[in-house]
């Protein structure tokens, strides 16, 4: 389970680097690069990625009280939250998302199958 504990952690950390840059961000140049957006059109979008970011910032809080806790079950809901939201993210966004987003969690969740 060690090493399903330290992928998520490192997914929950990029949820909270999703949370700073939909929250914070999105609407600066970095913001803007990295979701290569216009900032006409990330000005109109900012209330809706700030509402976006929020959510991220909720799976990072599941999967760090999964891996602070030690909870198996915790860890592969938040898991399977975040595997899902990143299939349906590469299907309507992009598909950057498949491997930014959703492979990590996919290969943590195996890890945490793996480990039991």
């Amino acid at each position: 389970m060690l090493f399903a504990q330290i992928l998520a952690t490192v997914v929950a950390l990029l949820h909270v680097y999703f949370l700073v840059l939909e929250m914070f961000l999105w609407t600066r140049p970095l913001g803007l690069r990295v979701f290569r957006n216009t900032p006409e059109k990330a000005q109109t979008t900012r209330v809706l990625a700030a509402n976006q970011g929020l959510y991220n910032g909720f799976l990072a809080a599941g999967l760090l009280w999964g891996v602070v806790a030690a909870r198996a079950d915790v860890l592969a809901f938040f898991l399977g939250c975040v595997v899902v939201a990143g299939l349906y993210g590469a299907w309507s966004v992009s598909r950057r998302i498949l491997w930014i987003q959703a492979a990590p969690a996919a290969v943590a969740l195996v890890l945490l199958w793996l480990g039991r």
